[in-house]
Formats: structure tokens, C-alpha cells, sequence
């Protein structure tokens, strides 16, 4: 019986065509696997991928500011007593001096008080006047009477005496002499007596006097309080300047208190800002700004700092260093840089949407450019164009500049 002898390498050329069927097969599953988007990669279309460069150069830090000229002083002007406007002596916008008469009010009621009270008044400085005419008459009193008994006792001396040598020389006995002997010793004793009464009275006197004088001087001084409240129905500047935000109309009721105006300083100016709530711990009083007004470079200083932080912002308040350019008007807007400190060499990478992230991750591009690894990393200080890298890249490294919010969490992006 034949048999079939099968020929030789046959066996071997299947076992080849099923090697290179599964080798095809293993490549299309790479391929594929590669070209499929996984759990931790994103496929990214290249035209939409902005890609920077980290350096190593000077780090320029600085934020930018958008000021508004605003006066360097503004002094508001209030009302110190209510009242209708019975008229308007000044006008928005008209520059003033200080003292000058803006608006005169009205108020009946207000008017008669201060006759009532300014006659009480009158009334009682009357009286205080007739206490002081009193005191100056018991005065006078006590220096007459003591005067009197200084008198009579210098003659009862002198009477004493003459007799007192007729008896030495026999011409007139001791009876003669013996009363004006008394008389002498009862007017000491009563010159004496006259004297401390003198002393003590003085001493209440003037007590009195005192009292009287601070009487007076309140009264005198309650009297101006209520005179200064008639005069308070003229409202005056309190200030210098430019009336602005003076808008009160002839009748209109004015209460104590209410703002009616304000006085900007002319010709001096200061800018405010608002900066992001990043920089609140580097911004300092002192700190210098640069601006360009009019193609005129200024520059200026911060003079005050507000850190109330509203909608992400805090504001502050900058001075020129100089006087102020000419032709500013309030509300304008000035475009500057506040410097921060001095430029420093330092790994940075240019600013962009990634920074929205946190700053805590980067998209590192590879050398061919199809692919973008997630990494960990650290920023520092930051300005419009540059931001400082800490930690996680080093300078020639090559990331993704775009958003990454909608695949921070991925590991890697295919670039194609």
C-alpha cells in the first residue's frame, strides 16, 4: 500500500505564516492600544496645544496695576445743624476756599430757640454780674471799717501820748489819763480782730470770685455754643478746593449730619488699585511703581494699604514721588507696574491658563513631542509673562502652556 510522504519544509512554512499572522496581530493591539485614549491618557489635537519653554533667566517681579486718579484729599462737607435750603451760594464743580459759604438753611423753630435760650442766658450773666458787684462791696466794706478802726487808733495814740507826758511832767493827774489808756487797748484789740476777720473774709471772697468767674465763663461760652448754632445754618466749606458731589436744591430739607458735598484737593493726585489677593502678604508701604501718563514716565509710591479683600482684590493707594503730571482729571485710568523686588535669576516658565490649576501640576512635553507627562510641581513668585519654579522642572523642559483643568487628573496626553 503507498504512503503519502509528505514533502520537506512544508511544516516549517506554516508554522512561519502563523508566527508573522500573530506577530500582525500583537502589533495592531499596540497600535491600537496606543492610539486609544486610557483611563489616565487623553488624546489632544496638536493645533490646539500651546507649548513653553523653562528657562534659567532674571525674574523680573512685579505686578501690574490699573489705577484711578482720584484727589490725593477729599474733605466731605456735612451738615452741623438741619434745616431748608433757603439758598445756594456755590455751585458743583466751583473751586472754594476754606470758611467760604456753600448753601444757607432755614429753621423757624431752630431760630426762636436760640432767642429764648441766648435771653436765659443774658439773664443769668446778669445776675453772676450782680453777685460780683456784691462781693466787690463787701470788700470794699471791710477795707473801709478796718481803715476806720486804724484811724481812731493812730488818734487815741496820739491823745495818749500828750496826756501821757503832761502826767510824766505833773500837769495832769492819773485820771486823766487812765481812759485814753483804755481806749488805746480796746482799739488794738479791735484793729486786731478787724484784721482777721479781714483775712477770713477775703479768703471767702475770693472763693466767691472764683466761683463767679467760672460761672461766667460758662455761661459766656454756653451763649457762643448757641450762637455758633445759628450760625451753623450757613454751611461752610471746610476746606479749600473743588466742590464736587454738591447736588442740594433751593427747599430741600436738610437733617444734621447729612452729607451735602465734598472738596477734592485741585492739582494734587494720588491713584487707587486693585490687586489680586496673591500679592496681599508682598505688597508693602514704601514699594515703588512705574507708569506712563501723557508718554511721560512717573513714578510712584504705595502710601496706604486697605487689606479687606473683596471678589478675590484688595485695594491701595499710590502717590507720586514727584508732582503730579499735568491734565489729570478725576476717574482717569493709569496702567503701571508695582515692583516687588529686584530682578533674581531663577528657573521660571511663562505664564498661561495652567497656572489656573493651582500651579501644583505641569504637562511636561517629551523630546518628539507627541506626548505630555503629568508632574508634581512647586511655583513661587509670579508676574503676567513669568512664573518661578521651586521645584518639579528644570530649565530646557518643555510643558503645556493651555488649560489642563479639564485633564488635571490624567497622566499623560497624546499630542496628534
Amino acid at each position: 500500500m503507498d504512503q503519502r510522504i509528505a514533502r520537506p519544509g512544508r511544516g516549517r512554512r506554516k508554522l512561519l505564516v502563523r508566527g508573522a499572522i500573530a506577530l500582525a496581530v500583537l502589533i495592531v493591539l499596540v497600535v491600537a492600544y496606543l492610539l486609544m485614549p486610557g483611563a489616565n491618557a487623553v488624546t489632544v489635537d496638536r493645533d490646539s496645544v500651546r507649548i513653553g519653554t523653562v528657562e534659567s533667566e532674571p525674574f523680573r517681579d512685579y505686578v501690574p496695576l490699573r489705577g484711578e486718579v482720584t484727589p490725593l484729599r477729599t474733605v466731605y462737607v456735612s451738615a452741623l445743624a438741619g434745616g431748608q435750603v433757603d439758598a445756594l451760594v456755590a455751585s458743583d464743580g466751583a473751586m472754594v476756599v476754606s470758611g467760604e459759604p456753600l448753601v444757607r438753611l432755614v429753621n423757624p423753630d431752630l431760630q426762636c430757640d436760640v432767642a429764648t435760650r441766648t435771653a436765659g442766658i443774658a439773664g443769668q450773666l446778669s445776675n453772676v454780674s450782680g453777685e460780683r458787684l456784691s462781693v466787690q462791696r463787701s470788700r470794699q466794706q471791710a477795707e473801709s471799717e478796718l481803715a476806720d478802726a486804724r484811724n481812731q487808733l493812730r488818734r487815741a495814740e496820739h491823745d495818749l501820748h500828750v496826756k501821757q507826758t503832761l502826767f510824766e511832767k505833773n500837769i495832769v493827774n492819773e485820771a486823766a489819763v487812765r481812759p485814753l489808756r483804755e481806749d488805746v487797748a480796746y482799739l488794738r484789740e479791735r484793729v486786731e480782730a478787724l484784721e482777721v476777720a479781714r483775712r477770713a473774709e477775703l479768703a471767702t471772697l475770693a472763693d466767691q470770685e472764683a466761683r463767679i468767674d467760672q460761672s461766667q465763663r460758662q455761661l459766656r461760652a454756653s451763649l457762643e455754643m448757641v450762637e455758633q448754632s445759628l450760625d451753623a445754618l450757613t454751611i461752610r466749606a471746610p476746606a479749600g478746593g473743588r466742590l464736587t458731589a454738591f447736588t442740594v436744591q433751593p427747599g430741600q430739607a436738610i437733617q444734621p449730619g447729612d452729607r451735602i458735598g465734598q472738596i477734592d484737593s485741585e492739582g494734587a493726585w494720588k491713584l487707587v488699585a486693585d490687586v489680586d489677593q496673591f500679592y496681599l502678604n508682598r505688597v508693602r508701604i514704601g514699594q515703588h511703581a512705574a507708569a506712563e501718563i501723557g508718554g511721560r514716565k512717573v513714578s510712584l509710591t504705595v502710601s496706604k494699604i486697605l487689606p479687606q479683600v473683596e471678589n478675590g482684590r484688595f485695594r491701595i493707594e499710590l502717590v507720586f514721588a514727584e508732582r503730579a503730571p499735568d491734565g489729570l482729571n478725576r476717574g482717569q485710568i493709569v496702567d503701571g507696574k508695582l515692583v516687588l523686588g529686584a530682578a533674581q535669576r531663577a528657573v521660571v516658565a511663562p505664564s498661561g491658563p495652567w497656572l489656573d490649576a493651582g500651579g501644583t501640576i505641569a504637562f511636561v512635553v517629551d523630546a518628539d513631542g507627541n506626548r505630555a507627562v503629568r508632574r508634581s510641581i512647586a511655583v513661587g513668585r509670579r508676574n503676567p509673562e513669568q512664573v518661578e519654579i521651586t521645584s518639579g522642572l528644570t530649565p530646557g523642559e518643555r510643558i503645556v502652556l493651555g488649560s489642563i483643568d479639564d485633564y488635571a487628573t490624567r497622566d499623560q496626553l497624546r499630542i496628534r
